[in-house]
């Protein structure tokens, strides 16, 4: 995400970074999601009611997002919203463990059934899901393929190319 914030700045846009701990699935989504929260209240809106931010956000990021826009009241405080390679449907390599945010990533997860049941709400930002049929990650990669948002396709060879891309930093441009 550190060179697609460097791109993002080279256009004269604000960035900031924000690394969620643990990332590696210990925790359930809503955790991370509350720490997204305080990050964009304290850090980035500085307590600013009126001000909003454009949310970009790659993989698990994504559903983290989704949970702050549409559970933690970040709807009002977000322009636009940008996905990365994010499963939105989940993904079949979350089966491999049970680590609580990997269990929240399986299609048809209590999780992303909750987060479907009023998804239609995201429409108030401008949605964007930039996703690779050559993701090896998101399986199926169309999950990343979402009827309430823009879908751009890119072509990246793997799921970690979709945030280093040239073609993803144009597109994420674009929908900026």
């Amino acid at each position: 995400m550190r060179r697609l914030a460097a791109y993002l700045e080279g256009q004269g846009r604000a960035t900031y970074c924000c690394d969620l701990l643990p990332n590696r699935g210990e925790v359930g989504l809503e955790q991370l999601a509350r720490q997204l929260a305080g990050y964009i209240e304290n850090q980035v809106l500085a307590g600013d009611r009126t001000r909003q931010v454009d949310l970009v956000a790659f993989s698990m990021g994504g559903l983290v997002s989704r949970y702050y826009l549409q559970r933690l009241g970040g709807l009002k405080r977000t322009r636009r919203f940008i996905t990365l390679a994010t499963p939105h449907g989940g993904t079949w390599l979350a089966y491999l463990t049970n680590r609580p945010a990997c269990v929240q990533m399986r299609p048809d997860s209590a999780f992303l059934r909750d987060l479907d049941r009023d998804a239609d709400a995201l429409r108030e930002v401008g949605f964007t899901s930039i996703w690779s049929p050559f993701d090896l990650i998101i399986l199926p990669a169309s999950s990343s393929v979402v009827p309430h948002a823009r879908c751009e396709k890119v072509w990246c060879l793997a799921h970690p190319f979709l945030v280093s891309a040239a073609s993803s930093f144009r597109k994420v441009a674009q929908a900026l």
